[in-house]
């Protein structure tokens, strides 16, 4: 049976439990345990796939074709498991379904309340998926802090699944935030305190509290404060200081004893954890050899999040290689202005990640063109591969007026476009090209020296795809169509002939990427760039 464990947050948001529940997922493998992950959103949206990247940062697919949460990222690059669709449940969602289902009768004409029937789909979520992964153990965080009105039946329904699980087949983990104050140097426990009183009050007691702190707890009295004031023991008050680097977090946590604590709790006995990859990765993380500079042209960079798994991706490829990947975040808008071209001048490579809409898509072009007529490493993924097409086909194929169908749907040579049987009525939500598509690999192309291998799957999430019409005349002119879909139907991979990188992908590499095993394409480009 499938052991619980639920990971709640207080006092305020943005306190890093993803990377806890993430941590705690990595040390629970190391000790020979199957583990499972799942982020509960309380927003009303059914997914994050409509909304602004600003609102919330990067959208994470799964191989199974989920538009997801970001944290969902955090969970595959720390347990290095796939995830899917059931791994990520919001009140959109659940709020969807129960209707759909007293639509249908399923009710048989009772009144639907939040108690029981939303509460039961959200149960019932939570025990598919642990069904699907045949797990030991499962981790679901549920987002958003206590108190927050839109949470209160995800709490309530981790409460049943506690009662119902049994005493040691449930645990719950409170991770707060114990503020330091400087004008008394000292931290505080008060907001842990009435945090853990809020959740006690809507019917759930953790197991385990992990405090979350900028600067370390010396005081070791804030630990029994906490302790006494929230009935657990001193060795369940674990300790969480902010890390230079995210990737220390499972060592810290291990130190800090709580996979320990999690394993007592629930009545699991396993092996000492076999971490030694894990530490020799993270020291090859302190002590690069070498730098490079990458200059990520986007046109969310405001905020890093919006392309959270591309600058792991890089930061994983550079570590692997003995160095450090520096990220110029340059806004694709300022390389329209005039002189905007100096913003590329001091880089060793140029990646342009993915995107909706025409704004910014002008710069994106430049940074295309830049790249290829300075034999600059470059590397497009989605929407840096459709703009690296259209100016090689304006610039080098002279197709004046060449463009996206996105963007110009009166362009004489939509050299990206719907293909045959796509319909521009489409919803802008759940019609996306999603998921894990296969890919053939064209021998003796970059493609195939960084993949050593002839197919691949990679995850995608877009609705426009390469032009068939304009295959011919733009291979003519120099473009090596590098990747295919098996059937040869769809251009995934196209890239510019000779030694140098220069490679645009129509799906999402990045969401393969791993810190103990960047992906492959990353790997190149980043040694492209460091050998320029």
């Amino acid at each position: 049976m499938t052991k619980h464990i639920f990971v709640t947050g207080g006092v305020v948001s943005g306190l890093g439990k993803g990377i806890t529940a993430a941590s705690l997922g990595r040390l629970l493998k190391a000790r020979g345990l199957k583990v499972a992950a799942q982020k509960l959103d309380p927003y009303i949206n059914v997914d994050p796939g409509t909304m602004s990247p600003y609102q919330h940062g990067e959208v994470f697919v799964t191989a199974d074709g989920a538009e997801t949460d970001l944290d969902l990222g955090h969970y595959e690059r720390f347990i290095d498991e796939e995830l899917n669709s059931l791994s990520n449940l919001t009140t959109g969602r659940v709020y969807s379904s129960v209707i759909q289902k007293e639509r249908r009768g399923e009710y048989l004409g009772s009144t639907v309340q939040t108690i029981p029937h939303i509460t039961d789909e959200i149960k019932g979520s939570i025990r598919a998926l642990a069904a699907r992964t045949g797990a030991d153990v499962l981790i679901t965080e549920i987002g958003g802090t206590i108190g927050d009105i839109e949470g209160q039946p995800f709490i309530e329904a981790i409460r049943q699944i506690g009662r119902e699980a049994g005493r040691g087949n449930a645990l719950f983990i409170h991770v707060t935030l114990v503020p330091y104050l400087r004008a008394s140097g000292e931290h505080k426990s008060k907001p842990t305190q009435h945090s853990v009183k809020e959740l006690q009050g809507l019917g759930v007691s953790p197991d385990i509290i992990v405090l979350r702190s900028d600067e370390p707890i010396e005081d070791r009295g804030i630990f029994r404060k906490v302790a006494d004031f929230c009935n657990v023991s001193e060795d369940c008050v674990i300790s969480n200081v902010t890390l230079p680097n995210l990737y220390e977090a499972p060592l810290r946590l291990e130190e800090a004893g709580l996979a320990r604590a999690v394993c007592r709790g629930l009545g699991l006995e396993t092996p000492e954890p076999d971490l030694s990859e894990w530490r020799e990765m993270v020291e090859r993380m302190h002590s690069p050899r070498r730098s490079v500079r990458i200059g990520l042209v986007g046109k969310y960079v405001r905020l890093h999040d919006a392309y959270l798994s591309v600058a792991e991706a890089l930061r994983h490829a550079a570590w692997a290689q003995d160095a450090s990947a520096e990220i110029a975040w340059i806004d694709a808008e300022e390389l329209e202005k005039p002189e905007g071209e100096r913003l590329l001048s001091d880089l060793d490579g140029i990646i342009v990640p993915g995107g909706f809409g025409l704004r910014g898509t002008e710069g994106m072009l430049a940074a295309a063109r830049y790249a290829r007529e300075r034999h600059l490493p470059y590397f497009g993924i989605c929407l840096g591969m459709q703009t690296a097409v259209i100016e090689f086909a304006r610039d080098a194929a002279g197709l004046a007026g060449a463009n996206s169908g996105e963007f110009d749907p009166e362009s004489p040579h939509k050299v990206i476009d719907f293909m045959p049987g796509q319909s521009e009525s489409l919803d802008k939500g759940g019609t996306l090209r999603l998921g894990a598509w296969p890919c053939a690999v064209m021998p003796g192309t970059t493609l195939a020296r960084c993949y050593g291998a002839a197919e691949v799957s990679e995850r995608h999430r877009h609705r426009y795809e390469f032009s068939n019409d304009y295959r011919e005349l733009l291979e003519s002119k120099g473009l090596r169509l590098s990747g295919l879909s098996p059937d040869g139907r769809l251009v995934e991979a196209v890239e510019l002939g000779g030694e140098r990188f220069f490679v645009g992908v129509q799906y999402h590499p990045e969401f393969k990427s791993r810190p103990n095993r960047p992906h492959p394409l990353f790997t190149g480009f980043i040694s492209a760039a460091l050998e320029k």
